[in-house]
């Protein structure tokens, strides 16, 4: 459409340019006499002809204004297509065919813009004009026909050609059209063919009718009416006649050539271009013979692909290579040094122990002197008493000892260099540990030129260095006293998380679609720094509370009460710092576990934490879960097989600890786990804890080591009401009060479970049932109790509060109102996820995590991993699909007319069969 618009906005500036001159005298181009001598023709010629292109254009603002969408280079464009000074015979033929009347027969420019905005118009063909002045129902004469013109009465007045408002009548005098010219149906006049299109004049086929090689035919009743010139000329969808054809090549438009072999001419073009090289071109062809071209890059592609499926794995296997090299390395170097520490360490503490005795020794052997003459006692201290008990003296606790010093030990006192400087400076400052005669100026400088770790292997060191500091803290915190109690109480280098605690009252969960209770009238609090386990038989709503706390219970009614820190917010406003672990794992099968590590750190992790830190976040929780040895194994998928299950739930684990939760929240972590790899998670959870932050997790059955690792208990009986809430290791106290009793060698979980699935039934004295276990637990704190309930409750003499049933009686409806129901309790589940995924709440969690941006670099950067990866099915995927364009390619022939759309067709088949 731009190349149409492109000729034909040019031909208005080219016919500007043709009818801006002057208007010429009758001297010029009337004589005759001079026209037919062959010595002045040329020089007429080339007269019309400069002052035709030496003239201004009238419409040039039109077309700058209306073109300027597809013409970047008017004065290039116009050379392409009207530039005839090269030959001008079609020029010097007309003017003799017309004997001078050229002038009289061109369009004007109001002619010109006529046919061309007929041309615009969609609804009417290039072949058929509007009526006009000279071509109506009255006035049809034989120059309106295809392929004719006429030329102005003698007598009229002359035409200006310059006028764009009033068309000439011109009627008299018509003939064919001349060569290089076309003369369109419904006007009388004449506009020169652009170059690249081949207007001879047409030649009557007697058996069709048709004057070719242009495709109208002669008008009926006129015998005496012959076929004239081209009739037509627009773009070359709607009429390719008028263009040179294909395998030939025009350079005026009266001259028509066959291209010759080793060149090539396309449609419309005005000279012949070589081959490339390795191809060939047959003669009269328009296109070149490339397949060693298609040959090479079919090769070229085939043997990329053959390296990326044989390679692929080098680079990221590679990098993991270097990577561990440093890891280990960094690792090696904090367990040695940390060796070392704590072997200086000893080391302090026995020079300690003999300072300590040879001071104690001392002190006694002067006090036994304290009698004696100062002489005697001066003469004792400069004759036995060696230098470095006198650098010991100022680091005594007795005052008796610092008073009966000399004036030379004191004085030495005050710039202490010996073995107790040495320790009291590594107890102050526990990063000297490599050499332990550093001077203390030294140290102070280095410290505060240390640089932040930029490199991996300064990263690892440090990440490392912390993890043993980590591991020598908690070994001492076994032995605390009182006072290193306190001391880590008060330590406010460490980092701590904030405190979330979550108390609900009365919280009751109501299936919207059917209107059944999940949870009913559960009542307590979880708190921070603690390990709350959710126990029950199936079908208790365990799944269901831990949904309703982190505000996930979709398709639900949530009745009560839910307070965060005491206060009346949503959850949703801490999101950013509450670790969620469903049952299904969503861990990425196709990165390994360093990486699915790593990728939730950047993008869950403050952004103002610098990298060094998330590295030891990661490699903290990489340690606590005990995955060092599968670290950079591939998890895995269906397909293909990668880490072993219990390992994969430890990292689905891990995904939401290396965010550094204040509250995580767990739904059966420990399913499908052995009691080795369950004891391990608790343990790594246990370290959470100490750090504050609160922990809720569902648990099946554990065994009784594992139950002994909660701190809290909450137990729900069927249908979603609270049997049991409190101290873990109160559970059995209650039930003794209760007359239950667990029997010898049973697991207290596994029976209180069975109870409560009525598997189990409790002992013969205690007269209970499970249905009245809950009842049991409302009385016991004084809870009020549903009004269903009160039949269970009226057996116990007992004072109650009554809470009144919240229930809706079913009635039948039908199957329109059923369907209904559903389909608006499907929309609002539907709204209620849109809104909590995609409406931002009000953020208290304090934390300000990593920009979209941001997080789209992350992306970008695991998409590309897991490509790398897959880059083997991948390559084997395109070369299916390269070798079936290659095919395709053959037995589609490509052209300027349809620019290889049925390949494109094929192409687009056959990757949505690949697929």
């Amino acid at each position: 459409m731009c190349s149409s618009w492109r000729l034909f906005l040019w031909l208005f500036f080219t016919l500007s340019l043709f009818f801006g001159s002057k208007k010429m005298h009758c001297q010029d181009m009337n004589d005759y006499d001079q026209i037919d001598n062959p010595a002045v023709l040329p020089l007429i010629t080339q007269l019309v002809y400069t002052r035709i292109s030496n003239l201004t254009s009238i419409l040039s603002h039109q077309i700058s204004t209306e073109s300027n969408f597809c013409v970047k280079d008017q004065d290039s464009d116009w050379n392409q297509a009207f530039n005839f000074s090269s030959d001008l015979g079609f020029l010097e033929s007309c003017i003799k065919k017309t004997k001078g009347d050229i002038t009289n027969r061109l369009c004007t420019a109001a002619e010109v813009k006529f046919y061309l905005n007929s041309l615009m118009e969609k609804s009417t063909s290039a072949n058929y004009l509007k009526p006009n002045k000279n071509c109506n129902l009255t006035s049809w004469v034989s120059g309106c026909e295809p392929g004719w013109a006429c030329s102005v009465p003698p007598s009229s007045q002359k035409i200006d050609l310059r006028d764009s408002k009033e068309m000439p009548s011109r009627t008299s005098n018509c003939q064919a059209c001349c060569e290089g010219f076309f003369c369109p149906h419904g006007i009388t006049c004449m506009i020169p063919c652009p170059l690249g299109s081949y207007c001879p004049l047409a030649t009557l086929n007697k058996t069709t009718g048709v004057c070719e090689p242009y495709l109208y035919q002669l008008p009926p009743m006129k015998p005496n009416h012959s076929c004239g010139g081209a009739n037509t000329w627009a773009d070359f969808s709607s009429s390719s006649e008028t263009f040179c054809s294909a395998g030939s090549y025009c350079p005026t438009t009266t001259q028509k050539f066959p291209c010759s072999s080793g060149h090539y001419c396309r449609t419309g073009s005005t000279s012949e271009k070589r081959c490339f090289k390795l191809s060939s071109c047959n003669s009269n062809t328009a296109t070149q013979n490339m397949h060693a071209y298609g040959i090479m890059l079919i090769a070229a592609l085939s043997t990329l692909l053959l390296i990326i499926y044989n390679c692929s794995d080098q680079v990221l296997t590679t990098r993991e290579r270097r990577v561990a090299k440093s890891r280990e390395a960094a690792a090696r170097s904090a367990k040695k040094t940390a060796n070392a520490h704590q072997r200086w360490k000893f080391a302090k503490d026995a020079a300690k122990k003999g300072a300590t005795g040879l001071q104690a020794q001392l002190s006694r052997k002067f006090s036994r002197k304290k009698d004696e003459e100062n002489i005697e006692k001066v003469k004792i201290l400069n004759q036995e008493t060696c230098e470095t008990d006198v650098e010991l003296f100022p680091h005594s606790q007795p005052s008796s000892m610092v008073g009966s010093s000399s004036a030379t030990p004191t004085e030495k006192g005050k710039n202490p260099s010996g073995l107790m400087h040495i320790i009291h400076e590594i107890e102050n400052d526990p990063h000297v540990i490599d050499n332990p005669n550093i001077e203390r100026g030294t140290r102070h400088k280095s410290a505060t030129k240390e640089k932040q770790p930029q490199t991996n292997t300064q990263i690892f060191k440090y990440a490392y260095a912390q993890l043993e500091k980590e591991k020598a803290q908690q070994q001492e915190n076994k032995n605390l006293t009182f006072s290193g109690v306190l001391k880590m109480a008060t330590n406010t280098e460490k980092m701590k998380r904030p405190f979330i605690e979550i108390s609900f009252k009365d919280l009751t969960l109501t299936l919207k679609s059917r209107n059944k209770h999940i949870l009913r009238n559960v009542t307590g609090k979880i708190k921070p720094g603690r390990i709350t386990a959710v126990m029950g038989p199936s079908g208790a709503g365990k799944t269901t509370f831990l949904s309703a706390l982190a505000g996930k219970a979709f398709g639900c009614l949530v009745n009560g009460s839910i307070l965060i820190n005491g206060r009346h917010e949503s959850i949703h406003s801490f999101k950013k710092i509450i670790g969620f672990v469903p049952q299904d794992d969503v861990v990425h099968g196709n990165l390994t576990v360093e990486e699915n590590l790593w990728f939730s750190a950047q993008c869950r992790l403050s952004a103002d934490l610098s990298k060094p830190e998330k590295v030891l976040v990661v490699e903290r929780v990489i340690e606590f879960l005990g995955l060092q040895s599968v670290r950079n194994s591939v998890v895995g998928t269906v397909e293909k097989r990668g880490i072993s299950g219990g390992q994969r739930k430890r990292v689905n684990v891990g995904l939401e600890m290396v965010m550094e939760p204040s509250l995580l929240m767990l739904d059966e972590p420990t399913s499908g786990l052995d009691s080795a790899s369950s004891q391990l998670l608790l343990r790594a959870l246990r370290r959470e804890a100490l750090e504050g932050v609160n922990i809720c997790m569902v648990v099946h059955q554990p065994s009784y080591a594992l139950f002994n690792m909660f701190d809290d208990l909450i137990l729900l009986g069927k249908g979603g009401l609270m049997v049991y809430h409190g101290s873990s290791k109160k559970v059995e106290e209650y039930f003794s009060g209760l007359g239950i009793n667990v029997p010898e060698r049973i697991n207290p979980p596994d029976y209180y479970i069975d109870i409560l699935e009525g598997i189990a039934a409790p002992d013969g004295n205690s007269g209970l049932r499970y249905e009245d276990l809950p009842v049991k637990w409302m009385l016991y704190n004084g809870y009020p109790i549903p009004h269903d309930m009160r039949q269970h409750a009226a057996q116990f003499d007992m004072p109650q509060s009554v809470n009144p049933a919240n229930e809706s009686s079913e009635v039948g409806k039908t199957f329109a109102g059923e369907l209904w129901n559903d389909v608006r309790n499907n929309v609002e589940l539907q709204g209620e996820k849109i809104r909590v995924n995609f409406l931002k709440s009000k953020d208290l969690s304090g934390r300000k995590t990593p920009g979209v941006f941001k997080q789209y670099k992350y992306f970008l950067i695991r998409v590309g991993k897991q490509r790398l990866r897959e880059a083997r099915i991948q390559a084997v995927d395109y070369l299916i699909l390269l070798l079936a364009g290659a095919c395709l390619g053959s037995i589609t022939k490509s052209s300027d007319q349809t620019f290889g759309a049925s390949g494109y067709t094929y192409t687009v088949i056959a990757l949505f069969y690949a697929k």
